[in-house]
């Protein structure tokens, strides 16, 4: 009996740390951080909002397919590369610890957003339903923890963009989901285009793939064209003119408010200018005028100089006036609080500020803050949210008030439209982070409300940059930064309702139902597929 025996070709030595499988480890990684950069670049003050589209495309590419892990520290990556940099100017007074800190619980959202991206790109139309999950995460980052933190909303990012005016259809959501979806439109249309020469004539891919890849790209462009009869900035209910001031503050910094006395002499003093001017013929009389947040942190209500010092400037220019101020009642905590100041009965009307912010205005667990940072003892006194829309009537014009960071949050800004306002201001202190970026991620949130609810808004900053922003969200007039200034100019009145404005927060919840549906789909496929005995194993991440 002869025995063949068949030769054993000696192992393949493994590769060395040196090796070429050593760098190709990283080639994901590397893809996630620069899908990141790409989404940063894409936000003011550089115009180049339609980065967002390869940044989102190569993003679609380092998640699709991987295993859970591999898509929770993608998506960690992608969101350490997009918001490291965006939110620099958090650390501008206090240091790299809060920054550091306050990005990287940000990524884990969007890690979190990378799992599931992985799991339903299995699936088909997986750009839909990959769209829907990042609008999932955006929802969730906006409402938790401590209410929320929604700055670096893409939508946020596309003021010069040219799916803007989907803004006046469902809000940030739907703004939001086209460009995500368009982005990763564009990644399938390249893998199929890359499948079908692999293919050739031997296996033809499906028609089905190739048009979900073609519409992915095509309907979000052809939406946003569709949704422009909805950007209008025609004065329905006619005009006012409107005087925005920035006094600004004597130098930058936290320290800024330790100048509460000289920031409210320069707001007071270039009111009292803008009087002059307007009785010489240079400026046009306004109807009522505009003054920042904090433009007078002395309460005027208890500080007897303070309000000398604005019932003068008031009178002075003889219009209604709204004026930042923080109040301190004897008991409770602190208001950063909109006074409306008629010149002929002083203080008439107040409104307080709803959201307050984390870290900023108040302490959320101020003594474990403390081990990691002394800056927590700065706000000595916390901040309390107000409970009250704010509207004014100015002069017979119902302006909505959204107070700073406000303009950061849907609902803040619709409910002022949703109780009669006919124009926005966005009164802001933005010296605290001198000549960083925020300002210009800031102005960006108004001009997509302005087109979202089809409004003028008058955005008026202690130190800049202050701005007039037509209902089309084009910015007509602006103020440099730390320049004392008055903005002048006659704005339209509107009061009728786009949809964004009239579905509220429906878009948003359809979107979330879509990536939930998508979520669940996926992960019953994975247990049917772990079940069947021949499933072949899953893609290593």
């Amino acid at each position: 009996m002869s025995t063949t025996i068949t030769p054993v070709e000696p192992a393949e030595p493994a590769p060395a740390p040196g090796g070429r499988r050593w760098p190709r480890r990283f080639v994901r990684p590397g893809a996630a951080v620069l899908s990141g950069l790409l989404l940063f670049a894409s936000f003011p003050p550089r115009p180049l909002w339609w980065l967002a589209l390869p940044g989102f495309a190569l993003l679609g590419w380092t998640l699709r397919e991987r295993r859970p892990r591999a898509g929770f520290g993608l998506g960690f990556l992608a969101g350490l590369g997009f918001l490291l940099p965006l939110l620099k100017w958090t650390g501008e007074e206090v240091g790299p610890l809060p920054w550091v800190a306050l990005a990287a619980v940000s990524a884990v959202f969007i890690g979190a957003v990378g799992v599931g991206i992985a799991a339903v790109s299995r699936l088909p139309a997986w750009p839909v339903l990959a769209a829907a999950v990042w609008i999932l995460g955006e929802a969730a980052r906006a409402r938790v923890p401590f209410g929320g933190f929604p700055w670096g909303k893409i939508a946020f990012g596309q003021a010069d963009g040219v799916f803007l005016p989907l803004a006046a259809v469902g809000g940030t959501p739907v703004l939001g989901f086209a460009v995500v979806l368009c982005g990763f439109g564009l990644y399938e249309v390249v893998r199929q285009v890359l499948a079908r020469r692999a293919a050739g004539s031997v296996r033809p891919v499906p028609r089905a793939a190739v048009a979900v890849a073609a519409l992915s790209v095509l309907v979000p462009v052809a939406g946003a064209l569709a949704a422009l009869p909805l950007v209008d900035d025609s004065a329905e209910d006619g005009t006012a003119t409107v005087a925005a001031i920035q006094g600004n503050v004597p130098r930058l910094g936290l320290d800024f408010n330790a100048q509460r006395r000289a920031v409210l002499d320069n707001h007071a003093k270039r009111t009292e200018q803008l009087a002059a001017d307007v009785k010489a013929g240079k400026e046009p009389r306004p109807d009522f005028v505009l003054w920042p947040e904090n433009s007078s942190d002395l309460d005027p209500f208890r500080n007897g100089d303070a309000r000398l010092v604005i019932d003068d400037a008031v009178k002075a220019i003889g219009v209604p006036t709204v004026v930042g101020s923080v109040l301190s009642p004897d008991t409770g905590k602190l208001r950063n609080s909109l006074i409306e100041w008629d010149p002929d009965k002083g203080p008439v009307a107040t409104y307080d500020k709803r959201h307050v912010q984390p870290f900023g205005e108040y302490i959320p667990m101020r003594s474990f803050v403390r081990i990691f940072s002394s800056d927590v003892d700065r706000v000595r006194r916390d901040f309390g949210p107000g409970d009250k829309v704010g509207v004014f009537d100015l002069a017979g014009t119902k302006v909505g008030l959204a107070t700073c960071y406000e303009a950061a949050f849907d609902w803040a800004v619709r409910d002022t439209v949703t109780h009669g306002a006919q124009m926005i201001t966005v009164p802001s202190n933005n010296a605290t982070f001198g000549r960083t970026e925020m300002t210009y991620q800031q102005l960006a949130m108004s001009r997509v409300r302005a087109v979202e609810h089809s409004r003028a808004v008058v955005v008026p900053v202690t130190s800049g940059v202050s701005a007039m922003i037509m209902p089309d969200g084009k910015v007509v007039d602006e103020t440099k930064m730390f320049t004392p200034d008055a903005l002048v100019r006659e704005m339209p009145l509107r009061s009728s309702q786009t949809p964004a404005t009239r579905m509220g927060t429906l878009p948003e919840v359809l979107l979330v139902a879509v990536a939930i549906s998508g979520l669940g789909w996926a992960g019953t496929r994975a247990v049917r597929a772990r079940r069947r005995p021949d499933a072949a194993p899953a893609e290593a991440g």
